[in-house]
């Protein structure tokens, strides 16, 4: 296993990060499950366990906090915040009000005293950055959280989020969680320069491009992957889009057969290659599935290999941009793109 310097943190990480999303309901993965998961994780040298309120709507926090029981020292604990709990208005975004009331819950079900890392899980347009960032201030001086990050942030977010620390003698986001894939490329183009100029980490979410990229979706066989019962358009191929990432996904086969690798290690050997890139997180359902995603936990991608996968993906562009979970709000309301 590798690790590197989480951002400015001093915190050192391993470059495969256990993603917790499948724990609970969504993966039906059960508490037996997810411990001999964590187990193995743990003793193959990941340091690192991210997950969520939102996820199994706090059932993968309680099965983490369980999982971890008696050795919470051993583990850099990451969870995040923001994505709706409910119907009501307020138990979402990244309001004081209920930034505050969440992370109490969080530390009830993951049973700890404090969060390494604590993120907000989407920008909330109807929160202003100084609002945001002075709560996870205070909570960072109350010993609650660490440090605090962002997810899924669009650049000009970050940068904003940056000024109004600086500005407003506030704590700032040290990470940033994006999406990314040999197929989700887009980042490259702004989020990781911007992240790299402000020394951030940053933990890529959905390397494996929900399955895509795991060898579970191939041209003329049937689709194994967990992802397609949870979001079938990402895998219809009556969809150009899902079409353009069938062909990548063919020719990217080739390229990992000649290098004697698997297509999972050419998709985590890819994201952890780019230097903005701190670690990224598997999200394993079962033990077979963290086994064969530990086995790029090494991997380093040559020259050719890289020069390849650029000849079929080009840099900066994604071939599914709808499936980035972030759209600017004036695209999503008419009403605020017309005077």
């Amino acid at each position: 296993m590798q690790y590197r310097t989480l951002g400015r943190t001093g915190i050192q990480v391993s470059t495969l990060v256990l993603g917790a999303m499948n724990f609970g309901g969504l993966g039906r993965t059960t508490q037996d499950d997810a411990t001999a998961i964590v187990d193995a994780a743990l003793g193959a040298g990941v340091n690192l366990i991210d997950t969520a309120d939102f996820y199994s709507h706090g059932e993968s926090e309680e099965m983490v906090g369980k999982a971890i029981a008696g050795r919470r020292d051993d583990v850099v604990l990451a969870t995040k915040a923001g994505l709706p709990m409910d119907d009501d208005r307020n138990h979402r975004g990244s309001s004081r009000r209920w930034l505050v009331t969440e992370l109490e819950a969080s530390l009830r079900r993951l049973g700890v005293d404090h969060v390494d890392l604590y993120q907000v899980h989407r920008w909330d347009p109807s929160a202003d950055d100084e609002e945001t960032l002075s709560a996870l201030t205070d909570l960072q001086r109350a010993g609650k959280i660490l440090h605090f990050g962002s997810s899924t942030f669009p650049a000009y977010r970050i940068v904003e989020g940056q000024w109004t620390a600086r500005e407003r003698g506030l704590g700032r986001y040290v990470t940033e969680q994006p999406g990314y894939s040999v197929l989700q490329r887009a980042i490259e183009t702004d989020v990781l320069p911007v992240t790299e100029r402000y020394g951030m980490g940053v933990l890529v979410w959905s390397p494996l491009a929900s399955g895509w990229l795991s060898g579970a979706v191939r041209k003329g066989r049937e689709v194994t992957t967990n992802r397609s019962a949870v979001v079938p358009h990402y895998f219809d191929t009556s969809d150009p889009v899902n079409l353009a990432k069938q062909d990548a996904v063919e020719k990217l086969a080739d390229v990992a057969d000649g290098a004697g690798l698997t297509m999972i290690q050419l998709a985590l050997g890819f994201v952890t290659a780019h230097p903005g890139v701190t670690s990224a997180i598997i999200g394993p359902r079962t033990l077979d599935h963290l086994t064969s995603q530990l086995a790029a936990a090494d991997t380093v991608l040559p020259a050719d290999v890289l020069d390849a996968i650029d000849g079929i993906v080009a840099p900066g562009v994604d071939l599914a941009p709808g499936e980035k979970n972030f759209t600017p709000p004036a695209l999503a309301d008419a009403t605020l793109r017309r005077r």
